[in-house]
């Protein structure tokens, strides 16, 4: 696979130009192109000369990605089957509000985490993506916007701090001022619970959003439906999450899946309180969305009203998902696994 550009920062550019016998500024050109202008193709780099371009194409491609697959219609949710210069393919989402377009990356091929509800480890793991492979994923959903995207969340297939170093990258090029200038506050991480990336994120000195996949009230019923439990027990994720708040400043977003018959119970929403309410924090719920291999259903709209009200009586803030894309193959991987049958 060659080199995909759009994941190297301005200085790395620069590097690359210098080794190819040109000044700086033509690494500033290139940055423009990839970053400001989101080209894609040599052609299009008109200032660019020829000899730079040659030696560049060796190692370096300007279209890590591009559109299989579309899903959805336009001022609704969107699904892009993205393909890769390896074959692989992996999925990215448009997500339209009244004031913000959102987009959902991918980070990985697949996924390790097995949740017992995603579609997105049915068909197993693959590879990590490199920084460039996520952030120009953001950059065709701009295109097809016509504009810069509102916010991004890395809340596609894939565990993010499972690829930690490339997630990191791309999100300080997103962000970076001279390229898209997304804020770092419009920018949301997504982690299934893997404390050593939580740990580290608290470091970084970047104010992006920190959402945590819970899905359950207790270990027991998170070990059945996560196994990262396994390796990465509540009491432990919960007290990581204390922590990253208390050094941040920041607010964490609690994710949890509501099913039927399984986790919507007020029994249920009265435990998850107890184990939220030492911190400061948020819970999104989300009604299930259907996956195949996965017997369960969404409760009603009644039932969880009911659960986020409990939640709210004992001081966790909460707010309940209105159901998207249902029908573009809404959950994670679906689009992806149902291209390979």
């Amino acid at each position: 696979m060659k080199i995909a550009l759009q994941g190297l920062l301005p200085e790395e550019l620069q590097a690359l130009c210098k080794e190819a016998g040109q000044p700086a500024f033509r690494a500033k050109q290139l940055w423009q192109w990839l970053q400001v202008q989101g080209a894609t193709r040599w052609d299009q780099m008109g200032n660019l000369p020829r000899a730079l371009k040659d030696t560049l194409a060796e190692t370096h491609t300007p279209e890590p990605a591009k559109i299989r697959k579309e899903s959805g219609e336009p001022g609704g949710t969107r699904k892009w089957l993205v393909g890769l210069d390896d074959g692989e393919s992996i999925e990215t989402v448009l997500i339209p509000a009244r004031d913000r377009n959102t987009v959902c990356v991918s980070t990985q091929v697949g996924c390790k985490m097995g949740c017992a509800f995603c579609a997105s480890a049915k068909c197993g793991y693959a590879r990590n993506l490199a920084a460039g492979e996520i952030v120009a994923q953001v950059q065709l959903v701009a295109v097809a916007l016509g504009k810069r995207p509102d916010n991004v969340v890395y809340m596609g297939m894939g565990e993010p701090f499972d690829n930690y170093d490339a997630v990191l990258k791309s999100v300080r090029i997103l962000n970076h001022p001279d390229g898209l200038n997304i804020g770092a506050r419009r920018i949301t991480l997504s982690t299934s619970g893997v404390i050593p990336g939580i740990r580290r994120l608290a470091g970084e000195g970047i104010q992006v959003e920190l959402s945590v996949s819970l899905h359950a009230p207790n270990p027991e019923l998170r070990r059945k439906l996560m196994p990262i439990e396994n390796k990465y027990p509540m009491d432990d994720l919960l007290r990581e999450c204390a922590d990253y708040t208390a050094k941040t400043k920041r607010h964490i977003t609690f994710e949890y899946t509501l099913i039927q018959g399984v986790n919507d119970s007020l029994r249920d929403a009265e435990e998850l309180a107890g184990r939220l309410r030492r911190f400061p924090c948020r819970v999104n719920l989300i009604p299930l969305s259907p996956v195949d291999e996965f017997k369960g259903d969404a409760p009603s709209r009644e039932t969880m009203d009911a659960f986020l009200r409990a939640l709210e009586k004992r001081g966790v803030e909460g707010t309940l998902r209105e159901s998207k894309g249902k029908g573009v193959d809404a959950a994670c991987g679906q689009l992806r696994r149902r291209s390979q049958a």
